[in-house]
């Protein structure tokens, strides 16, 4: 059903891979079964409300170029309302399951703690009714803690316990409304917690705050019944110069210390990933290695900017990495592809938003379709199997077991001599995967 007028575009059809409209999916069939499953249960595409409906093309340099038909109104209020149904209609209209927010992405701050959450829960009464009428769910909810001025120096890492407060009553009530909403997983970015200089900073009596915040959230989230699963997503920088969650690696380190390890899960951004000096399939493979792999903010970064340009991703080499990566994990569980991206400053018109969302999962849905061929064909499987070969049995296998010390080993290396080289055949690997690209 039609649930508001701001889009004259219909619901983009499946045409496949010879069709030549723009305003059709060339490989996204969301109702094609696979594995038993339809592929839309497999993506899980989510749509992310703060770019696809409150972005304005702004950026360090320059004013708003994009101005929507939901912003017109002076009430705030009720400019919210009508921004949530153009929402859910442009969501219904690109056939994504999903749609995830920040908190005050859909409701207008108030002067007040209070005035907020009423607001708030105005917007999550609409939007529970918007759900129920599309069948579009809640991926994941979060609470804005880095736009407002209170936050400058952090939310839990704030030298002051007073925005510490606010900062934990804020949350408190994201995760109810995540939690009203079916949501089925709940995001922490700490864009703030971090910081610029270590001559204002204790750097461990800030991580202390920080995981006894997030103690405080796991405790409330039991106590209101919320089963969602809880998800850090990491970034090296920006806003801050030095976060406390810089990549996967370093979130491991600190959920481990903290004992919250098996609690949470990581969503990994892609351009996050590249921002940390790694790839994405990289920073996948380290979360899937430790059984902390939970979802992904699918987009990409600009190789030539510096910053975090959240731009929409059609690499699709890299998206068959990272789909490879995903699927030997197992998949993402209750997890999913959120398109955590923008349109271009110049890209103005409502088209746009048709268009950018169209690529990118067309993009995701040929790389699943490659990584399964992939998978299912073995030979990457093969080459791993042969190359570790030597640790099935004999003393590899004592190593992995833990059954052998450096007495031993030292006395079967003075027996074998020295190695015989094996080649890594990276080359050879590269061009089966260009094979799989091209056919």
């Amino acid at each position: 059903m039609n649930i508001s007028n701001h889009f004259t575009i219909p619901e983009i059809p499946y045409e496949g891979p010879r069709s030549t409209s723009a305003l059709a999916f060339k490989h996204y069939n969301p109702a094609e079964i696979v594995d038993g499953r339809p592929v839309k249960d497999h993506l899980r595409f989510s749509i992310a409300y703060w770019h696809s409906f409150r972005s304005t093309g702004a950026d360090p340099f320059g004013a708003s170029t994009i101005y929507r038909s939901w912003e017109r109104g002076r009430d705030p209020l009720s400019v919210a309302l009508d921004r949530m149904d153009a929402a859910f209609e442009f969501t219904q209209k690109i056939r994504a399951p999903f749609y995830c927010f920040h908190d005050r992405d859909i409701a207008p701050e108030g002067s007040s703690l209070a005035e907020s959450n009423k607001n708030l829960d105005r917007l999550v009464a609409h939007a529970k009714s918007l759900q129920k009428d599309t069948g579009i769910k809640l991926l994941w909810g979060t609470a804005n803690l880095f736009s407002h001025p209170r936050y400058m120096n952090g939310a839990a890492t704030n030298p002051d316990a007073h925005v510490f407060a606010l900062a934990a009553a804020q949350v408190k009530k994201a995760l109810e409304v995540t939690h009203e909403l079916g949501g089925e997983n709940y995001v922490f970015w700490g864009g703030r917690e971090g910081y610029e200089t270590l001559l204002n900073t204790d750097l461990k009596r800030e991580q202390n705050h920080l995981a006894a915040f997030l103690h405080m959230a796991v405790d409330y989230a039991k106590a209101i019944g919320f089963k969602g699963q809880l998800l850090i997503e990491p970034k090296p920088k920006e806003p801050t110069k030095h976060q406390y969650d810089f990549d996967v690696a370093t979130g491991i380190a600190f959920l481990r210390t903290y004992g919250l390890d098996q609690i949470f899960k990581f969503n990994i951004e892609t351009n996050h990933a590249t921002l940390a000096g790694h790839s994405f399939p990289h920073e996948i493979e380290v979360a899937a290695a430790h059984g902390m792999l939970g979802s992904i903010d699918a987009n990409s970064g600009d190789a030539l900017l510096g910053w975090d340009t959240d731009q929409f991703n059609t690499d699709i080499k890299e998206l068959t990495l990272a789909m490879i990566s995903i699927l030997r994990a197992g998949g993402l569980g209750p997890g999913g592809l959120n398109f955590d991206a923008k349109l271009r400053r110049s890209s103005v018109d409502v088209e746009d938003l048709f268009y950018a969302h169209i690529g990118g999962m067309d993009a995701y849905a040929l790389a699943f379709k490659l990584a399964r061929r992939i998978v299912a064909d073995g030979l990457l499987s093969q080459f791993l199997q042969e190359r570790y070969a030597s640790f099935d049995s004999g003393f590899g296998r004592d190593i992995e077991a833990q059954e052998i010390g450096f007495v031993e080993l030292e006395r079967i290396a003075h027996k074998l001599g020295e190695p015989t080289p094996h080649s890594g055949r990276h080359e050879l690997l590269e061009n089966i995967l260009n094979q799989y690209l091209t056919s």
